[in-house]
């Protein structure tokens, strides 16, 4: 697909300041700025991940929601609320793959955990 924009694209401008932060400023600083420098370049490693990934995510999230009969997670927290889905396994899975999801932008290292 033809893209707009030139390169870098948002997700390698993102590294780069993310890979800045870590590798000039983290060693540089101490206490309070080193913590909210940490804080930033996980910010931004997830958001890297979300550009990245979020548009497959996005398409194969609304597949799961088609395949149970609901347009959003709106409609499916209420159908839930209202026991549509009570002992449901496509329920089940498809929750289970939405939150592997979330966490593969949010925090990938805690899908390698047992």
């Amino acid at each position: 697909m033809a893209q707009p924009h030139d390169v870098p694209t948002a997700a390698q401008l993102v590294a780069a300041v993310r890979d800045f932060l870590q590798a000039d400023v983290l060693p540089a600083v101490e206490g309070r700025v080193r913590f909210h420098t940490r804080v930033a370049i996980n910010v931004l490693g997830m958001v890297e991940r979300e550009i990245e990934l979020g548009p497959d995510q996005a398409a194969e999230h609304a597949e799961r929601l088609a395949a149970l009969g609901v347009a959003d997670d709106a409609e499916l927290a209420a159908a839930v609320r209202e026991g549509r889905f009570d002992d449901d396994d496509a329920l089940t899975a498809a929750l289970i793959q939405s939150v592997r999801a979330k966490l593969e932008v949010a925090n990938p290292g805690y899908l390698q955990q047992p």
